[in-house]
């Protein structure tokens, strides 16, 4: 079993079946889904409108390492090239909009106007953080997440622009790197992410990893930070 505490509203994470999924019902308020992040667990919904909601616990679970970002050599010039403004937290309801909008999302989306509202809460609190990408004053791109002391579990990104999202995430594993953040958190492995570095990694690693990282105390600031230019 895992470090980490007892929680209020979940089994342990472990006990999820073999497709990762260890709970249905319950709700979308801000005390169920940082309960459940600090025990390794997400919603997804299934099912149509209306339907309960669904927790998961992958095994194995999708990170990208902090040192582990593969940046192209054309994203490497698009980054020096100056070309896109990026900001944080400028606008979160835009970044969440575009991610269930975007591309590839056209004929549906998990990201439900019940999950806007949860995460547009959670980042009214003061947990959810978005970073935006600019291009010609117009939102080009952009993603979103969770943060929790060393957490950071990214939800999606999306593009308008060529690279913006891609640009967007460049300069999110800048900022937790120079911030202190110990783990960024995927959750599927895609092979969009698998190009870009993310790996997997077992389960009981990712629970023993989240108890480390919660233990750090860093918080996500107010602006972006970078150790320099945001290219690994």
């Amino acid at each position: 079993m895992s470090a980490l505490p007892p929680s209020r509203f979940f089994p342990p994470a472990e006990m999820a079946d073999e497709e990762g999924l260890l709970a249905v019902g319950g709700s979308l308020s801000p005390a169920w889904l940082l309960d459940a992040y600090r025990h390794g667990v997400f919603p997804w919904p299934l099912g149509p409108k209306g339907a309960p909601m669904f927790w998961w616990s992958l095994d194995p679970r999708a990170i990208l390492e902090l040192d582990g970002l593969r940046i192209s050599r054309r994203l490497a010039r698009t980054l020096r090239g100056g070309r896109f403004q990026v900001t944080c937290n400028r606008d979160f309801s835009g970044v969440i909009a575009g991610c269930a909008m975007g591309p590839g999302r056209e004929d549906g989306t998990w990201i439900t106007l019940r999950m806007i509202d949860a995460y547009t809460r959670l980042h009214r609190l003061g947990h959810a953080h978005s970073v935006e990408v600019w291009y010609e004053g117009c939102l080009a791109g952009g993603l979103y997440g969770v943060a929790i002391a060393g957490l950071f579990s990214a939800e999606s990104k999306f593009y308008r622009v060529r690279d913006a999202s891609k640009v967007a995430l460049a300069h999110l594993v800048a900022h937790l790197r120079r911030r202190g953040y110990r783990l960024l958190d995927l959750q599927q492995l895609t092979p969009h992410t698998a190009r870009l570095g993310a790996i997997e990694i077992p389960r009981r690693d990712y629970l023993a990893r989240l108890a480390d990282a919660l233990a750090a105390p860093v918080s996500f600031g107010d602006q972006l930070e970078s150790d320099g230019a945001p290219v690994a």
